[in-house]
């Protein structure tokens, strides 16, 4: 794109006096990010909380944000705002050298063949959540993800059964996305009810990250916690390998099963692509538990997760915070900056994608992704912070759609309604019948 330089601040949306964009975005977060997109550009401005803004919906500039500049990015205030007492010193929210460090040690818990390794672990946990299931059933299908990626991520990666606890620990990762989402909070010393489930959510994660640390014989083994525990005396207490615990249970579980109620929401709604997806399966696997060996042949299954993180992105927003000035489309961008670019506007881009709105799994042909700009679908981030488990995630999303695919309808009760934070969570229970195929 042309860069005109300007001098002075981008345009935006009008404000009220005192909270600026406070309660216009508040309001309606996807509504308000993506009309200041359509009606201000590539780079706007508005204001929340007392922070100016910068929005970024260009995927060029998104790149030069996450790859070409990425070291004049950190991810900022207002993300360790949100999670840094939950997380401490974890992947999401550490930076520099310790965050560097920290990837190249975790990096081979999700080389390839780990994950072969995993694949049984995968399915072996939707065979368990469907022997729950009876036909005609209503489930609350986030919830029923939720407890099953929570389970699939403490067995695969740190080796442990959580599954009489995956309940306490779902609620518990559930109380922090409440408290992150919320644009005020009350002082923490004061003992509100908000302030009293945050906390005991916290404590929760802290007891149970501090078992799984127990039950490890140090450096034994190819898991996570091993791989952590073994690096003690360099610069890894037990207090930051608990940190990471917190941190892959947060975003090993919650953007997977995010993606899988999704996926299944719109299959459900769109009868034409879910018996495309089931007459797939029923000519690969023929009634068989699905393998990672098997998903070369099952496209249309990769497909359809693909349609569902771009229509309803699990992180629908990035932001970071400018830690010396840039230049984004022609408009400088000052040291301290808070810089937000939103997967969900330009997931939504009708100049990017033809009809938008609408699920359509088929899009997803080799020819259409050769044509989108690098930037035009980015679900799990760009450049050195991309999400690290993003081939584990992969993976297991599409063994589970198939796993439950193959055997099982699901038929929503109502639409969609989200109440974003650091993800893009439900407002209310995503209820569904849950129907066996004959």
């Amino acid at each position: 794109m042309a860069t005109t330089n300007h001098t002075d601040t981008p345009p935006g949306p009008t404000g009220y006096p005192l909270v600026g964009n406070t309660l216009q975005f508040a309001d309606d977060r996807l509504g308000f990010v993506t009309d200041t997109a359509t009606e201000y550009g590539p780079v706007a401005s508005f204001n929340v909380a007392g922070t100016t803004i910068y929005q970024v919906s260009d995927p060029e500039l998104v790149e030069q944000v996450l790859v070409q500049n990425n070291q004049s990015y950190i991810k900022g205030d207002l993300f360790q705002e949100a999670l840094g007492d939950a997380l401490g010193e974890g992947l999401l929210t550490s930076e520099g050298s310790a965050w560097r460090e920290e990837r190249h040690r975790m990096q081979p818990a999700f080389h390839p063949k780990m994950l072969e390794q995993y694949s049984q672990q995968m399915t072996d946990g939707v065979v368990r959540l469907l022997d729950s299931w009876a036909d005609g059933d209503t489930r609350d299908i986030h919830e029923d993800m939720m407890h099953l990626t929570v389970e699939i991520a403490a067995q695969t990666l740190f080796d442990v059964d959580v599954s009489d606890e995956q309940g306490d620990v779902s609620d518990a990762l559930e109380a922090v996305m409440d408290y992150a989402e919320r644009q005020y909070h009350p002082p923490s010393w004061l003992p509100t009810p908000e302030n009293r489930r945050y906390q005991a959510a916290i404590q929760t994660l802290e007891d149970v990250a501090d078992r799984i640390v127990e039950k490890h014989d140090e450096g034994d083994g190819n898991d996570i916690v091993s791989i952590l525990l073994a690096a003690q005396g360099e610069d890894i207490t037990r207090e930051r390998v608990r940190d990471e615990i917190i941190t892959i249970l947060l975003a090993g579980h919650e953007t997977t099963a995010l993606t899988l109620t999704h996926t299944l929401h719109a299959l459900g709604r769109n009868p034409e692509q879910r018996a495309q997806l089931q007459a797939e399966l029923d000519d690969v696997l023929d009634g068989r538990t699905p393998t990672m060996a098997d998903l070369d042949d099952l496209p249309y299954t990769e497909q359809a997760i693909q349609e569902g993180m771009r229509l309803y992105p699990p992180v629908w927003e990035l932001v970071r915070e400018a830690t010396e000035p840039d230049n984004l489309g022609g408009y400088e961008i000052p040291a301290g900056t808070t810089v937000t670019m939103h997967p969900w506007v330009i997931h939504h881009d009708d100049r990017i994608y033809d009809d938008p709105t609408t699920f359509r799994p088929e899009r997803w042909t080799d020819e259409f992704e050769s044509s989108l700009p690098k930037f035009g679908y980015f679900p799990f981030g760009g450049g050195p912070r991309r999400c690290i488990g993003d081939r584990f995630a992969m993976l297991e999303a599409r063994l589970v759609l198939a796993t439950i695919a193959q055997e099982w309808t699901v038929d929503p009760h109502d639409d969609l309604s989200f109440a974003p934070s650091i993800t893009l969570r439900p407002d209310d229970p995503v209820e569904m019948t849950v129907r066996r195929l004959d």
